[in-house]
């Protein structure tokens, strides 16, 4: 004898995905209809991406840009201050030993104050051009102002060209793994907003019956156990299926505990969502004693009995013990044994030591 639980069941995949755009724009293509399969990196969706091609022309023009200033830089900026500050440093040099040569003239009376002066104005100013001279040597080194902000530039650059482009990339809609489309609410044309669920998506792989089973069989359920499918369209054709898992809470409401079962070789007429029958074997008997449900009285309380009949054709009342249940059948585990007679439809109005007369089925 064997036991099943029977439930109504639904085709999912083990998880689903929610696709839509990062971006809001106009829809220019949807690539794919329900119930087309497709293939990771397949682009499903495309939006209108003239003003995002646009503005990444103008952040690779601005990398470019950074760069011609980062090779002004290397190749014109830093030698000029490096060849400036030389000249202006011998430019000193010559002032100030002029302005010694000056100064020794005056103290032996060949020149005036006004010579000296000249020559100490002289000097002054060289050694003034030679300090700004070698500042601007300083910011043009490799460790100086100028490149650090050339260098800058550069990268702010970069980072926009990259942003430019991650936008652009946006604008369309890339398959994340091999699948199939479960739903489609997006057209050509539409205004689409970041969040919305335009494409429903189930990966290519595993396919799994999800059930809601009666709290009163949890005892009865446990992983590994095997199951037979079979969808309504198709009722001659049946599938295998196991008891892969067992949700750890019960719905309170509908008084049912979800399961899920995996479908190693799904048949090529499953559809998501399709809803099938599921007969999930929970024990099973080798042999077994076995009676219709409907001669046990009580067979739902915790004291079970049936009408036995006794060699003199009398009725005695037994109480006896049930095992697995299938359809209109259960099994006795005590109380009667297999040559013993019983009333096997619901006798009305019996009562125990009445005469009565067996016939045949």
């Amino acid at each position: 004898m064997v036991h099943t639980v029977v439930a109504t069941a639904t085709v999912q995949t083990p998880h689903r995905a929610s696709s839509g755009v990062q971006i809001a724009g106009k829809v220019a293509a949807v690539n794919v209809q329900e119930g087309d399969h497709f293939r990771r990196g397949q682009v499903l969706l495309s939006l209108d991406d003239r003003e995002a091609q646009a503005a990444r022309v103008g952040a690779e023009l601005g990398v470019r840009q950074a760069e011609f200033k980062l090779r002004q830089w290397r190749e014109v900026l830093a030698p000029t201050a490096r060849a400036n500050d030389q000249q202006a440093q011998a430019n000193w040099l010559q002032a100030k030993n002029q302005w010694e040569r000056q100064l020794a003239l005056h103290q032996q009376g060949f020149i005036g104050q006004s010579a000296l002066d000249e020559a100490f104005r002289a000097e002054r100013v060289s050694r003034a051009q030679a300090q700004n001279a070698q500042l601007q040597k300083q910011a043009h080194d490799d460790q100086g102002l100028e490149k650090e902000l050339a260098w800058s530039a550069l990268v702010v650059a970069r980072a926009n060209a990259q942003v430019a482009q991650a936008h652009l990339s946006y604008t369309k809609l890339l398959a994340p793994f091999d699948g199939m489309v479960v739903t489609r609410a997006v057209e050509p044309g539409d205004a689409v907003q970041p969040g919305k669920t335009l494409l429903l998506l189930a990966p290519q792989g595993q396919t799994e019956l999800v059930a809601q089973i009666d709290e009163r069989n949890l005892a009865w359920l446990r992983t590994g156990q095997s199951a037979v499918a079979s969808a309504d369209a198709f009722a001659q054709q049946h599938f295998a299926a196991v008891l892969s898992r067992i949700a750890p809470g019960v719905d309170a409401q509908r008084g049912s505990v979800q399961v899920k079962l995996t479908v190693a070789s799904p048949p090529e007429y499953l559809r998501q969502d399709m809803t099938v029958s599921v007969q999930i074997e929970v024990a099973r008997q080798a042999q077994a004693l076995v009676v219709p449900l409907e001669a046990v009285h009580e067979s739902e309380s915790a004291q079970p009995w049936i009408w036995r009949v006794l060699p003199s054709d009398r009725l005695e009342r037994v109480p006896v013990s049930l095992g697995l249940r299938s359809g209109a059948e259960v099994q006795l585990r005590s109380g009667l044994l297999a040559a013993e007679r019983l009333v096997s439809v619901a006798g009305v109005g019996l009562h125990a030591g009445q005469h009565v007369r067996p016939t045949a089925p």
